[in-house]
C-alpha cells in the first residue's frame, strides 16, 4: 500500500469520527430536551403547549416581527428558533394573562429564549426600527 494512501485512510478515519462526534453531541442534546421532567412533560412538550395555548393571540404585526428578528439565524436553524422563542413568548403570555402578544411581550420573549451572544442582532434588529431599548437593559 502507498503512504499516501495511508494518510488519506487515516485522516478520512479522522474525519468521519469527528463529524460522528459533533452529530451526536447535537442528538443528544434534542434527546435530552425531549425527556420527561418531573411534571410528565419534557422540555419541548411546554413550548408546544404554550404556542398551542396563545397561536389566537397572535395580530399579524408581531408575527411579522418575530420573523424580523429570527432572519439573522442561519435558514438551516430558523424554524428551531422561531419554535423556542413563540414558546418562550407564550409562557410570559400565559403567566401575566395577556390579552393579545404585545412588542413588548416579544422582545422580552426573545431575550430571554436567546443566548446572550445573539443578543447584538437583536439590539441591531430593534434600532431598526426604532425600538427603545432601555426597558430591556435588565435583561440583557
Amino acid at each position: 500500500m502507498s503512504t499516501w494512501f495511508m494518510w488519506f485512510i487515516v485522516f478520512w478515519t479522522i474525519f468521519l469520527v469527528t463529524v460522528m462526534f459533533i452529530g451526536g453531541y447535537f442528538m443528544f442534546r434534542k434527546f435530552l430536551k425531549k425527556l420527561p421532567k418531573e411534571d410528565g412533560m419534557s422540555i419541548l412538550d411546554w413550548q408546544d403547549h404554550y404556542i398551542k395555548e396563545t397561536i389566537h393571540l397572535w395580530p399579524d404585526d408581531m408575527k411579522q416581527l418575530l420573523e424580523e428578528l429570527v432572519s439573522p439565524v442561519p435558514e438551516l436553524f430558523r424554524d428551531v428558533a422561531r419554535q423556542k422563542i413563540a414558546g418562550k413568548i407564550g409562557e410570559i403570555a400565559v403567566e401575566e394573562k395577556a390579552d393579545v402578544i404585545t412588542e413588548e411581550l416579544v422582545v422580552r420573549g426573545y431575550i430571554l429564549a436567546t443566548p446572550k451572544r445573539d443578543h447584538k442582532f437583536l439590539l441591531k434588529k430593534l434600532n431598526e426600527k426604532q425600538i427603545d431599548v432601555a426597558p430591556y437593559q435588565a435583561l440583557l
